[in-house]
C-alpha cells in the first residue's frame, strides 16, 4: 500500500491542504478542549493526515489524540513507541480494558505523510465493526491485539466535562511531527472516502475537500490557521467546522504553523541515517544538537536532488568543537565516524563538498568565511551545472553568483553529474536549524521561491527553489 506523499512522489490536481501544525515533544506542545455538552459516545469518526518524525516518544506513546474523563477512564488513539515497535493503537480503558486494537503493522517511516481515519459505532451489532481503522484509504484487518467494545458502551469521547486533547494522551505523552486535518465528526461513523480519495495517476491517497459533513455537538475541524468565532477563534487551533468547537493552544508558536503538509510534503533532516545517542532531533526533525563528545558522524537530509536547482539555509544555534555544513552525494560510507572532516569525507571524496565553522573546506581549497551561533547559512545546489554555492547572512561566499549557470561564478566546486546529492550537517557539539522551506526558526524578512513555496530570510535566487515534493515533481 502506498503511503502519503512519499519523498519520491508527488500528487497531481485535487485539494491542496495549506496548513499543517508542527508539535515537539521537548516542548510539550499541544491543543486541548473540555467538552462542555455531552453528545454521542457512541458513535464518532476521527481522521487526521500524520507525519511522525521521531520513533520514540514520552512514555513510550506518541498520542495524536486522547479523551480523560479521569485517568481511569480514557481513550487514547497513538503510536507505541515502546522497544520501537511503532505500532498504530487504539484503545479505551475504564479501570480495565474495553477496547484495544494494536496493527501489526509498523509504522517507521518519518519522511512521508499518513491518513488515520478511526470510526466507531458501538450501537453496531457484529463486534467487528464497532471500530473500524483505514489506514491510507484501506480498512486495517489485521491486528496484533484485538479487543472490540460490548455492544452500546459509552466511551469518554464527547463526553461533557471530557478534556480532549491534540497531540497529548494527557499524561504528558506528546506526540512528535505533524498533523494536518484533524477532524471529529459526533454521531457519524464515517469510512476513509469521506476525507480522502486514490489518486487517478499515481494510485496514491490523497485528501480532498471536505464538504457536506454534519459535525454534530462536539465535532470539529481543524485546518490551524486563524478562524471563526468564539473563546480561542483567533489561534492555531481554531475549528472551521461551523460548530465553534476550538481548542486552547499550549506551548505552540506561531512558526509551529508549517506548509509541509500531505500535499505538499517538505525535506528534513533524517534521524534514521547515521544516528546516535548523542544527536538530539527537534522540531519535526528540521534541528539538531549533538554532545560534545560524539557524533562526529553526519546527518543527511531525507530528500535527493539529482536534477534542478535548490536552495536551503542553516541556523546555526550553538558552534562546537567541530561543525560543519555541506554536500555529499550516495552511497554514503556506513562508518559510524563518517563526516565532513579534514581527512574523511562523506560519500565520495570527490563529490562532496564541506564548510566548517573555522572556514575550511574539508575537500581542499582557500578557507571561506568562519560563522557562529545565530549566523544564517545558505547553500545554493545547481545540479543542472553541477556547481555549488555557499553564503552567509545573504552574501555568496567568493563573490559566488547562483544565476550564473554553466559559468559557475564563485562555485565552490564541481558536482558529479548523474549522482543523487543529499545536504549533510555536523553538528558535533554544537547545534543547528536546518531550513528546507518549512522553518523552525523566527523569519523576520519572508520570501518564497518563485513558485511561491517555502518561507526563507534570504531572496531566493532566481530559477532555485525550495525541497519539497510539488517542486521535486516539477523541476526534479
Amino acid at each position: 500500500m502506498p503511503l502519503i506523499i512519499p519523498a519520491n512522489s508527488a500528487v497531481s490536481g485535487g485539494f491542496d491542504v495549506d496548513n499543517s501544525l508542527r508539535f515537539d515533544d521537548g516542548s510539550s506542545d499541544f491543543l486541548s478542549k473540555t467538552v462542555s455538552s455531552g453528545g454521542n459516545q457512541k458513535t464518532w469518526t476521527f481522521s487526521a493526515w500524520i507525519k511522525k518524525t521521531q520513533l520514540s516518544g514520552s512514555g513510550g506513546y506518541q498520542t495524536i489524540f486522547s479523551a480523560d474523563k479521569a485517568t481511569a477512564n480514557s481513550v487514547r488513539i497513538k503510536f507505541d513507541a515502546n522497544a520501537n515497535d511503532n505500532k498504530f493503537e487504539v484503545y479505551y480503558y475504564t479501570g480495565s480494558m474495553q477496547l484495544k486494537l494494536t496493527t501489526n503493522r509498523l509504522f517507521k517511516d518519518v519522511s512521508a505523510w499518513y491518513h488515520i481515519v478511526l470510526a466507531v459505532d458501538t450501537t453496531q451489532g457484529t463486534a467487528s465493526n464497532r471500530v473500524k481503522l483505514y489506514v491510507n484509504g484501506v480498512q486495517e484487518t489485521s491486528f496484533a491485539t484485538a479487543t472490540y467494545p460490548s455492544q452500546n458502551l459509552n466511551t469518554s469521547v464527547n463526553e461533557a466535562s471530557s478534556p480532549h486533547q491534540v497531540a497529548n494522551g494527557g499524561g504528558n505523552l506528546y506526540f512528535n511531527g505533524y498533523l494536518s486535518e484533524v477532524c471529529l465528526i459526533d454521531g457519524s461513523q464515517l469510512a476513509a472516502d469521506s476525507f480522502g480519495e486514490f489518486d487517478e495517476d499515481s494510485g496514491i491517497w490523497k485528501p480532498i475537500k471536505i464538504s457536506g459533513l454534519t459535525f454534530g455537538t462536539n465535532g470539529f475541524h481543524l485546518e490551524f490557521k486563524q478562524a471563526g468565532t468564539g473563546t480561542n477563534a483567533s489561534g492555531m487551533g481554531a475549528d472551521t467546522s461551523g460548530e465553534d468547537n476550538h481548542f486552547a493552544v499550549n506551548n505552540l508558536t506561531a512558526i509551529d504553523q508549517s506548509t509541509d503538509t500531505c500535499t505538499n510534503n517538505f525535506a528534513t533532516l533524517n534521524p534514521l541515517n547515521y544516528s546516535s545517542s548523542s544527536k538530539t532531533y527537534a522540531f519535526g526533525n528540521t534541528a539538531i544538537t549533538a554532545s560534545a563528545s560524539g557524533s562526529w558522524n553526519a546527518t543527511l537530509s531525507n530528500f535527493a536532488v539529482s536534477s534542478g536547482k535548490w536552495y536551503t539555509e542553516y541556523k546555526i544555534t550553538a558552534v562546537g568543537s567541530f561543525s560543519a555544513i555541506g554536500v555529499g552525494y550516495q552511497p554514503f560510507n556506513t562508518n559510524a565516524s563518517a563526516y565532513l572532516g579534514s581527512t574523511f569525507l562523506v560519500g565520495e571524496d570527490t563529490g562532496s563538498f564541506g564548510w566548517r565553522n573555522n572556514g575550511a573546506r574539508p575537500q581542499g581549497g582557500s578557507n571561506l568565511s568562519s560563522w557562529g551561533t545565530n549566523d544564517i547559512l545558505m547553500i545554493a545546489i545547481d545540479m543542472d551545472n553541477q556547481k555549488l554555492y555557499f553564503g552567509k547572512n545573504g552574501t555568496w561566499e567568493t563573490s559566488g553568483n547562483p544565476e550564473s549557470g554553466a559559468t559557475g561564478t564563485g562555485s565552490i566546486g564541481n558536482l558529479t553529474a548523474g549522482e543523487d546529492y543529499l545536504f549533510v550537517i555536523c553538528p558535533r557539539g554544537g547545534g543547528t536549524s536546518v531550513n528546507f522551506g518549512s522553518p523552525s526558526f523566527a523569519i523576520s524578512s519572508g520570501n518564497a521561491d518563485g513558485d511561491g513555496y517555502g518561507n526563507f530570510e534570504y531572496a531566493v535566487p532566481s530559477g532555485y527553489f525550495s525541497l519539497n515534493t510539488k517542486n521535486l515533481a516539477e523541476y526534479g
